[in-house]
């Protein structure tokens, strides 16, 4: 049986929680891509994706559904695909667009208990925390992943705890002195390399695409 060593681990009331649960996801990509793995291994069924874009040969080395095959294809369909043949009940929905902020609305985000963030649009996740907080639905979303090479620093907190990442930094900025940042996010505690490009390498963005996973259930069930 697929669950078997969830039930074993959780029992049967907590893993219902689980079942019954919907998730937003934004963002397929090296984080995105792992978040959504994650879910779908231990039992989420009811779980929402946005994501515009197609695999590249620049993907293969970080994103877990980018494979030789799969390159130009969209990544939703995909990890449709994907999940179907984990869990043939899994119920997933997706939304092939570019998220911009005048799209997340309270409208949006209500239909879902948890929303994860896991796209790289700074403007994107200030108006998610903006429009989740008014809401209070359970937003966590993650900062800056590139160019670092330890994820054993990753660690999940809250925005107003986050130093040394350039990404965080600007959020914050626009939050200061409020409420918005208690928002939970993934960071890394790694000062990152300083060089023009961005860089990454596989380790870390699928340890923070676990964190963020591992946020939902943790606090679903706990």
């Amino acid at each position: 049986m697929m669950n078997e060593r969830i039930l074993d681990l959780l029992g049967e009331e907590k893993f219902q929680k689980i079942q019954n649960c919907s998730v937003l996801l934004i963002g397929l990509g090296g984080v995105g891509g792992y978040a959504f793995e994650a879910l779908i291994r231990s039992g989420f069924k009811n779980i929402t994706i946005v994501d515009f874009d197609k695999f590249e040969e620049s993907n293969l080395n970080r994103q877990i559904y980018a494979l030789q095959q799969t390159i130009g294809k969209s990544k939703c369909e995909v990890a449709l695909q994907r999940a179907h043949d984990i869990n043939p009940n899994a119920q997933i929905k997706f939304f092939e667009e570019k998220l911009t902020e005048e799209k997340i609305t309270n409208d949006f985000i209500n239909d879902y208990d948890y929303i994860i963030d896991a796209c790289d649009d700074g403007t994107v996740k200030i108006a998610l925390i903006k429009v989740c907080g008014i809401a209070k639905k359970k937003l966590i979303s993650c900062m800056g992943t590139a160019n670092r090479t330890h994820p054993e620093l990753l660690e999940i907190t809250t925005l107003e705890k986050t130093a040394n990442d350039p990404l965080a930094k600007k959020i914050r900025s626009a939050f200061k002195n409020s409420s918005f940042l208690k928002t939970k996010v993934v960071w890394s505690r790694e000062v990152p390399i300083k060089q023009k490009k961005l860089g990454t390498i596989c380790s870390v963005p699928m340890s923070a695409g676990s964190l963020l996973a591992s946020f939902v259930i943790n606090d679903l069930v706990n």
